[in-house]
């Protein structure tokens, strides 16, 4: 698989790390040793305002300058984080990221729900990133984020999914559903967020977030070869008038066909090249106990 490896950091301990310092401590070494694999890069993972302090803010913003990696943060989700936060520290948390350098074209605000117009502006002028998580929203009930507004200001918005946790499915087919339909309501308008504009926002989009868009994210020439196919052909998706319009609001991750990953074939009609579903499946399952013990 391509992937961003996030290195996280909080305040609290766990079983992975006893304190902000040890998580980056850990997060770096492990970069350090695997920095080197030609499909997978790095962003730093400070998990949200509310979990992490100023002190660990700044020197994450030190970081990534250094390292030239962007910031992966939850910010702005829900309607009690935000006020919680201006009534425990007099601002809200957009407003304290500000003051502490960590606005710019390196921060991934995801979720981003409640934001006012001066907060989207704040977003825009330093050219930071959204990534939309539209099923996380709707199963925590944190609301509808405000995407037409981000896109109309100039906001670059990506889709994303967020943990199993708060989504059962991980498909980005279904997110990207969601974001059209979603968007079209909030707005009272049936022309934002069209077809051609979800595919943006589920392919280049999110390349552009995590500064791999000369890389990834659209069919260029001199960028990997990270290419999807799907069969619009069958009975379900038929006929098909407009492929995109078919691919964002009918098709889905069952209609994939082959996966290609920097131009090697990882998925041939439907069957994985490398590994077995088995072996999948029984990793899931020894995942599974350890995190939660069948009894």
């Amino acid at each position: 698989m391509r992937a961003s490896i996030g290195m996280i950091a909080l305040e609290f301990p766990t079983n992975y790390a006893s304190d902000a310092q040890d998580y980056l401590a850990k997060g770096l070494a492990m970069r350090d040793e695997w920095k080197g694999q030609r499909n997978l890069s790095f962003c730093l993972a400070p998990h949200a305002p509310y979990t992490v302090s100023d002190t660990t803010f700044e020197r994450i913003g030190v970081l990534a300058e250094k390292l030239d990696v962007p910031i992966h943060l939850h910010v702005h989700e829900t309607r009690e984080e935000v006020n919680s936060a201006a009534t425990e520290t007099g601002s809200r948390p957009l407003t304290r990221l500000a003051s502490l350098g960590l606005l710019s074209p390196r921060l991934i605000g995801v979720h981003a729900v409640h934001l006012d117009p001066a907060e989207i502006s704040m977003l825009a002028k330093h050219a930071c990133h959204v990534s939309h998580c539209p099923s996380s929203n709707l199963k925590l009930a944190s609301g509808i984020a405000p995407v037409a507004e981000l896109l109309d200001a100039g906001v670059n918005v990506a889709l994303g999914t967020d943990g199993a946790a708060s989504n059962n499915r991980l498909d980005m087919f279904e997110e990207m559903r969601l974001a059209a339909l979603l968007a079209k309501a909030d707005a009272y308008r049936a022309d934002v967020v069209p077809a051609h504009r979800a595919l943006e926002l589920a392919t280049y989009a999110g390349a552009k977030a995590l500064a791999l868009d000369r890389q990834i994210g659209s069919i260029e020439v001199g960028k990997s070869a990270d290419l999807t196919a799907v069969n619009l052909s069958t009975i379900a998706l038929s006929p098909c008038y407009e492929p995109v319009s078919n691919l964002v609001y009918s098709a889905g991750r069952h209609d994939v066909t082959h996966v290609w990953i920097d131009g090697e074939a990882v998925l041939v009609d439907g069957v994985l090249t490398r590994g077995s579903t088995q072996s999948l499946r029984a990793t899931a399952h020894r995942w599974a106990t350890l995190i939660r013990p069948i009894r």
